[in-house]
């Protein structure tokens, strides 16, 4: 559906810059975007490859696995009903730790692997259980301590203090984050009373 919206928008776009008399000028912005884009993605590929890379550094040496066992006595009982030595688990904490490096491409994968792991734990398979949806809301709100794609674009376009981002994400993140398990923790205590 919202590919037909930005088609139409186009091309409604082109219709009014024919009879207005702008095309050069659509036409320049169309080049220009392009432009930009290319650039853009060259420079936060670089900066991905550098944080996977330091991700996978973090994973060789046992870092991941020191801020997993940091993290689970708080992450360990929002989900009660996984046992903890469960591959999900492991794969629950790796995609939190990503998204707090603002890894957004590299939680990805372990997010659905995360989600793999707790649909074989699921009785009903056609529900999402209790624990996926709670997972999906902390990865939805995911706590970014260092926003690296934000960085990134901000040094893409020249910013004179690109990383002063750091501390209004990991402010607005943690509040989302609270909120996010606040609401999830509400609606399975409705859904428990009515059950």
């Amino acid at each position: 559906m919202v590919n037909y919206i930005w088609v139409i928008l186009t091309l409604i776009g082109i219709v009014f810059a024919m009879f207005n008399g702008t095309m050069h000028e659509v036409n320049q912005a169309i080049f220009q975007g392009a432009k930009d884009a290319v650039t853009l993605c060259i420079g936060l590929v670089s900066i991905l490859v550098f944080w996977l890379g330091m991700m996978k550094i973090a994973e060789e040496s046992g870092i991941l696995k020191m801020l997993a066992k940091l993290f689970k006595p708080i992450i360990r009982p929002l989900f009660p009903e996984v046992p903890a030595n469960h591959p999900a688990m492991g794969y629950i904490m790796s995609n939190i730790i990503a998204n707090m490096f603002g890894l957004g491409n590299a939680a990805t994968p372990l997010g659905l692997k995360a989600m793999e792991q707790l649909q074989s734990l699921n009785n009903k398979k056609d529900m999402a259980s209790r624990s996926m949806v709670t997972f999906l809301a902390i990865n939805t709100a995911s706590v970014t301590i260092l926003p690296t794609t934000v960085i990134a674009i901000r040094l893409n376009y020249n910013s004179a203090s690109p990383a002063e981002i750091v501390v209004p994400t990991l402010i607005t993140t943690a509040l989302s984050a609270i909120a996010a398990i606040m609401i999830d923790r509400y609606f399975y205590w409705r859904r428990s009373r009515k059950g």
